[in-house]
């Protein structure tokens, strides 16, 4: 059942002694690829991890959080502090220059929250910024940002998903304007952005000289889109690209014998997920509407086995609806579903499906571990047909309450605390295909508190239910395979963020 990648033979045989192209260290230009286009560079306007990466190459929020401590430390704000349990006061730098020249204040930041919690912003993933009941002006270089009510998750949001805007330059262009020329105060700055091509940039010289993010080293970065693996691996070894992800575990293996290619492995914070629909009207929905079906498919999966043979690298098996390290994931309460086909043959008859049935399922990532689990459903009489889409494609689908299994996966915007997944998908949202009103009303009491017992009891409960019902699947997490040009000094975090601005040549 577990696909063995076509190219391995090839590359182990051929490859190894074919070294590396290495002419863009001449011309100081890192380019990456991946295999996922934006919906809008604007961060606010997509919710794909190549936009989270270009988020931190352009733009910057208010704090960093330090990766070795924990603790956050000062961005574009010099120092903080608790007004009263709903109030954050920022004080900000004075020193600050946008990338087209425009000074930053107070008014970029008020313009930013405020903005972003308008109807009119369209913010994709609500969840990074709905906390917040918006932010007032204090003076010139000092805001107060206001919370709905307590929030014990506010600084670390703050840190990772809310980048500041531009308020003049942004009201003059618009949203459609912003995304052909975004323009930040990060360590680089945009120069092109083409739809299904990539983005061009360039260091900025006038960046912040005690940025916590260090000042960039190489001069040039360039994202580039290519769907294909395949295509990423040629690319790669010919010198065409510098960087790349996502490579199959079989491949990776085989690259490691490449002259002039490093290898990196890491387990991340993303977790791969099968989302069941609850409530649609559409026909081939209706049998994931009982949860013996849902807790079949659970349990016709053999999790342990595709994270052993494809995903390996660190990947563990997940349980919860987290990231298992998350602060607050909790785990003690959570129902475990162990591979048994018998048992889900068993619970399909008992359903009213002793033959099976025949139904879809929608992914945008990984076609050989979706392949993988559609053989596994065929072994106990599912008949699943694979719709392989785009990310924005699958999901329109998934929000239409027409796909009755969705492959997604997940990585909290870098957000360490399990929050960031459970109110994407568990608190009403378009992503929450159960809606469940207790999980709801527990998740909302768990996010508003910040007494940590309370937080872990209703978020014990709110994830135990969502296991014993199986809303979704947790599959595993992810471990991310970067393979690169040996003459990059580059260094993979958890967080799943590679950090180019912190990259250098040897």
């Amino acid at each position: 059942m577990l696909k063995t990648s076509l190219l391995c033979s090839a590359i182990a045989a051929t490859l190894a002694f074919s070294p590396a192209a290495l002419a863009n260290k001449a011309n100081d230009t890192l380019i990456y690829a991946s295999d996922s286009d934006l919906e809008n560079i604007s961060p606010y306007h997509n919710n794909m991890r190549e936009g989270v990466i270009l988020s931190h190459h352009v733009w910057d929020g208010l704090v960093l959080r330090d990766l070795a401590t924990g603790k956050y430390q000062p961005l574009l704000a010099t120092a903080w502090k608790w007004v009263d349990p709903t109030t954050l006061e920022f004080a900000l730098r004075k020193d600050v220059k946008f990338h087209n020249g425009g000074a930053f204040t107070a008014d970029d930041v008020v313009f930013t929250v405020n903005y972003v919690l308008s109807a009119d912003a369209k913010v994709v993933t609500k969840q990074n910024v709905e906390w917040m009941a918006g932010a007032e002006k204090v003076d010139d270089f000092t805001v107060r940002i206001k919370l709905k009510e307590p929030f014990p998750a506010a600084m670390e949001y703050l840190a990772a998903a809310v980048p500041i805007y531009p308020k003049a330059y942004f009201e003059k262009v618009g949203l459609e304007g912003f995304a052909k020329a975004p323009v930040g105060t990060g360590p680089y700055k945009v120069v092109a952005a083409t739809s299904g091509q990539g983005v061009k940039m360039v260091k900025n010289p006038a960046y912040m000289k005690d940025s916590p993010k260090g000042q960039p080293k190489i001069g040039k970065l360039e994202f580039k889109v290519i769907p294909d693996g395949e295509s990423r691996v040629a690319e790669l070894m010919t010198g065409g690209i510098d960087w790349i992800w996502r490579v199959p575990s079989d491949q990776a293996d085989s690259l490691k014998a490449v002259p002039d290619v490093a290898v990196l492995s890491s387990e991340t914070m993303r977790v791969a997920f099968i989302i069941f629909e609850l409530h649609s009207d559409v026909p081939a929905t209706k049998p994931f509407q009982d949860e013996r079906v849902r807790k079949a498919v659970s349990m016709a999966i053999d999790r342990k086995a595709m994270v052993d043979n494809l995903v390996r690298g660190g990947s563990r098996v997940m349980d919860a609806a987290c990231f298992i390290d998350q602060t607050m994931c909790v785990q003690d309460t959570v129902a475990k579903y162990s591979y048994d086909p018998a048992k889900a043959k068993a619970l399909l008859k008992e359903a009213g499906y002793p033959n099976g049935f025949e139904t879809e399922i929608y992914a945008y990532r990984e076609r050989d571990y979706a392949e993988a689990m559609i053989g596994y459903l065929q072994a106990v009489g599912i008949k699943a047909k694979l719709n392989f889409l785009k990310y924005p494609a699958m999901r329109n689908e998934m929000y239409a309450g027409k796909s009755p299994m969705t492959m997604n996966t997940w990585g909290s915007y870098s957000v360490n605390d399990a929050s960031a997944f459970t109110g994407n998908y568990f608190k009403g949202s378009p992503d929450d295909r159960s809606k469940d009103p207790d999980v709801i009303a527990w998740l909302k009491e768990a996010d508003s508190t910040v007494d940590d017992a309370k937080r872990a009891e209703f978020y014990g409960k709110a994830l135990k239910r969502i296991s014993e019902k199986a809303y979704v699947l947790p599959l595993f997490s992810y471990s991310a395979n970067y393979a690169f040009t040996k003459d990059l000094n580059f260094t993979a975090q958890p967080d799943e963020l590679p950090r180019f601005y912190a990259a250098s040549w040897k």
